[in-house]
């Protein structure tokens, strides 16, 4: 049986995944209505796979017989100075991220849940693959600067994500 503490902490990851969802759609809109059609793409994609992780804890609390309780979304921001600025919001994101799945991750060890932990693991691996793979992202950003040519490249190269 999961305890009262750790399901509520459970649920507080569901709305931080449905958020992490939320604001890279905010981001693919964005990138959209400044005609960038593969960082809208790239971002649509990481959109979708937020709103996975959120459904991974939404089927485990079921698993274990706790109860998901959903709450209101907070609003995400909307526009960006440019893309190299959204794709560093996402690289802080994404630590942000890492450093509650950390807390989940204590919080499941201090109260001997083995079951939770075990869970767990699955994401703090996958933490790592995500903060990587925008870092990676945003230093190539700071690579081309400002040129043009180098960023059509680099929207393209984004785009073809699968």
């Amino acid at each position: 049986m999961i305890s009262e503490k750790m399901q509520k902490a459970l649920n507080d990851q569901i709305n931080a995944e449905l958020f992490s969802s939320y604001l890279y759609l905010s981001m693919a809109a964005y990138f959209e209505a400044e005609n960038w059609a593969g960082f809208s793409s790239w971002m649509k994609k990481q959109s979708s796979e937020e709103y996975g992780h959120a459904m991974k804890f939404f089927h485990y609390l079921n698993e274990v017989n706790g109860k998901v309780t959903l709450e209101a979304i907070e609003k995400p921001k909307t526009t960006w100075k440019s893309p190299l600025e959204a794709f560093e919001e996402a690289h802080k994101h994404e630590i942000y991220i890492t450093n509650r799945i950390n807390d989940l991750v204590n919080l499941a060890q201090s109260e001997k849940d083995h079951a939770t932990n075990n869970f767990l693991k699955w994401f703090v691996d996958e933490q790592v693959e995500e903060v990587s793979s925008v870092d990676q992202i945003v230093n190539k950003f700071k690579m081309v600067g400002d040129n043009k040519v180098a960023l059509y490249m680099l929207d393209k190269e984004l785009g073809s994500r699968s």
